[in-house]
């Protein structure tokens, strides 16, 4: 692959991010053929200079490469293409997006109903005070830690150490589960406004209510992964500079 102009991220609309503009091109240069399954991807240094771009830009964009199913590491030679279509199950870390939600649905929507019952004042002003941060929050690194720790939040104030272990487990997965549903999906502001019926509902004492926000807010994740899969392809025009 020849690249050969240099394109930079501030050419991306308004609406795209940096790593967004970065992993539409690959990804798009990946689909129409322009990098061939088997073929490697440059290194991260070339596509820093090719792009325009911080080299954690580029980080970004290439695991949310690896997790549509599209590219995979190889210990020490570098980033491949396996793939010329999107999985219908992407991965974060060590777990599938099926794995996570089949798990999620069975611990995470009880818990909730649990919090509501046993919730305490202290607990109630942990929660209110973690998601008035993340309504708040405008960088998106930082906002998913939070969204994460809410979670974990949610299974403290139940108070069984089983199903906070059990979040915490896979904290790193739901983590980047995030970050890629943010990406592409832009769900943050929603994903607050889910949040914080969830955390009314327990503030309340309403095991009913937190129990049909939990089940609300997991069925939407599911259904924007869903969504992000199904849009494999990027509708983009092909670019000058990617020739096989």
């Amino acid at each position: 692959m020849n690249l050969s102009d240099r394109r930079t991220c501030g050419g991306a609309p308004r609406h795209l991010s940096a790593m967004e503009m970065v992993l539409r091109d690959l990804r798009s240069a990946i689909e129409r053929g322009d990098l061939a399954v088997g073929e490697k991807l440059p290194s991260e240094s070339k596509l820093t200079r090719f792009y325009g771009c911080s080299r954690s830009v580029v980080r970004e964009a290439l695991r949310a490469l690896q997790a549509l199913g599209l590219t995979a590491p190889r210990r020490g030679r570098g980033t491949f293409v396996t793939s010329s279509r999107t999985v219908r199950n992407p991965t974060f870390g060590a777990y599938s997006a099926r794995d996570l939600l089949e798990v999620r649905r069975h611990v995470e929507i009880p818990v909730a109903g649990y919090a509501a019952v046993r919730r305490t004042p202290e607990d109630v002003d942990h929660l209110e005070r973690l998601l008035s941060r993340m309504e708040r929050e405008t960088d998106t690194t930082a906002w998913v830690a939070m969204d994460t720790l809410s979670h974990i939040g949610i299974t403290q104030v139940a108070v069984n150490p089983v199903f906070r272990r059990g979040i915490e487990e896979i904290s790193d997965a739901l983590a980047k589960q995030s970050t890629f549903l943010t990406w592409f999906g832009d769900r943050r502001a929603q994903s607050n406004r889910e949040h914080k019926a969830i955390v009314e509902a327990i503030v309340d004492g309403s095991e009913g209510a937190a129990v049909q926000a939990m089940a609300c807010h997991l069925e939407n994740v599911e259904t924007h992964l869903t969504t992000i899969v199904q849009n494999s392809r990027t509708n983009q025009q092909p670019k000058d500079g990617w020739n096989a």
